[in-house]
């Protein structure tokens, strides 16, 4: 209770205040208070002493202005005023005459005879010449040009017409003989098309005909056309006119045989022998077959364990044996994809020979596919038709699949087989049949040049 009278008592007391300030800013002052604050007492003036003569309260008179005269001095800023000197009878305007003021009169020509007058005949002829004296310096002599002749047709002018040369006057040219005509040069040759191909100049030789003692001996064309490889020389012939699918067969040639080579070259289409190189008659027999028309292969069988230094000693020696082959065809005993060293060596040698490769299939035919890939024309056996001593009717069968499939290889087939009667009369009957005829028996050689193309 007691806080809130307090509180009371404090609120009154400044309303109270607030109140009372608004009140005196509000209402108007006392009147007294005013007039004692802001009037005062006016203070008295008192006279100032001013000393005598200072002229202090004097007052100026007041007097007319003088302005300057024109004549005496110009305004400031303005222009000097020039004068003009007084008019004399000199010059004083004159009149003009009328005749000056016509026009000149037209410039009258005379004709040409009249502007020119040739001099009298009498006028002595010695007038015209240039004075000698004093003498006139001699005129600096031309310097000799020798790349052209001093004389030629082209520069040589007719006598009547050519200036007089000067004369020296001295006395050792008086005691001299007058000197000897220049020579003149002999002219070219003149070359019309009816001139023979041997008398007209060409370029490195001098113009004129060249005598038989600088005739050149003529050269003969001594160069021998480059020597073709074995796969073409040792070809036999073949055509296709109709562009049947290729069907090789193979007989290999054990050099035991005792078959008659005359009945085998009567055969009625190609075949190829693959002779083996390592026969003690593989020369003999080779020679036989070629005689006969047909094409041979090197049979070639490398020892297992071969290295590629073993290789290129067999197989040159092989092909020295046997130069008229076309071809390499590797044997049904250890051949010559025993290793990959082995392989390699034998694409390098037929690169370099030119002889062709027949394989046995293997796997993926890697060392066919890489001595392809060496420029080696190689290809594999589709089919060996007679390895079990097969009869007539399965080797017949045999071809008639050889058939079929080589109308699907683009390249065609090789199918081997041996020299043996049955392997013989099979090949005769089958040649007869239709299904023969839808193939182009062809040699080994054709095979294998078509498949590199």
């Amino acid at each position: 209770m007691a806080k809130g009278i307090l509180r009371g008592f404090v609120t009154g007391l400044v309303i109270g205040g607030v109140g009372a300030g608004a009140y005196s800013l509000l209402s108007d002052p006392p009147q007294g208070a005013v007039q004692g604050a802001t009037q005062g007492t006016p203070p008295k003036a008192s006279p100032v002493e001013v000393p005598a003569g200072s002229d202090f309260e004097g007052k100026r008179e007041d007097r007319e202005p003088v302005l300057p005269k024109s004549e005496d001095a110009p305004l400031p800023g303005a222009a000097p005023k020039i004068e003009t000197p007084p008019e004399t009878a000199e010059t004083a305007e004159t009149p003009v005459d009328e005749d000056s003021r016509q026009p000149a009169a037209k410039p009258e020509t005379g004709g040409p005879e009249n502007t020119l007058t040739p001099p009298p005949e009498d006028t002595p002829a010695e007038d015209g010449k240039i004075s000698t004296d004093p003498a006139q310096p001699a005129a600096p002599a031309a310097p000799e040009d020798k790349a052209f002749p001093e004389n030629t047709p082209e520069t040589a002018q007719d006598p009547e017409t050519a200036p007089e040369s000067p004369v020296d006057a001295s006395p050792a040219a008086e005691q001299n003989e007058p000197p000897a005509p220049p020579k003149r040069a002999a002219p070219l040759p003149s070359v019309t098309d009816e001139t023979p191909k041997q008398d007209r100049p060409g370029i490195g030789t001098p113009a004129g005909r060249l005598t038989d003692k600088d005739d050149p001996e003529p050269q003969t064309d001594t160069a021998q056309p480059a020597p073709q490889p074995p796969i073409v020389a040792n070809a036999a012939e073949f055509e296709n006119p109709e562009a049947k699918p290729l069907m090789s067969i193979v007989l290999l040639d054990d050099g035991q045989s005792d078959m008659a080579l005359e009945a085998l070259a009567a055969f009625p289409y190609a075949l190829t022998y693959a002779v083996d190189a390592l026969a003690p008659n593989a020369a003999e027999r080779m020679a036989a077959y070629r005689a006969a028309g047909v094409e041979v292969m090197a049979l070639v069988n490398l020892p297992a364990g071969s290295t590629a230094s073993d290789t290129e000693t067999l197989l040159r020696g092989a092909l020295e044996r046997m130069p008229q082959t076309v071809a390499v065809m590797e044997g049904d005993d250890s051949g010559l994809q025993t290793d990959k060293a082995v392989s390699d060596q034998v694409s390098a040698i037929l690169a370099e020979t030119g002889h062709g490769l027949v394989l046995f299939p293997k796997g993926l035919n890697t060392a066919q596919k890489l001595a392809t890939k060496e420029g080696v024309p190689a290809a594999t056996v589709f089919r060996d038709f007679d390895a079990k001593d097969q009869s007539a009717q399965i080797i017949r069968r045999f071809l008639d699949q050889a058939a079929f499939k080589a109308r699907q290889e683009e390249n065609g087939v090789i199918m081997v087989g041996r020299l043996r009667p049955d392997t013989i009369s099979a090949l005769l009957l089958w040649g007869l049949q239709d299904r023969a005829a839808t193939v182009a028996l062809a040699p080994i050689s054709a095979l294998l040049r078509a498949a590199q193309n």
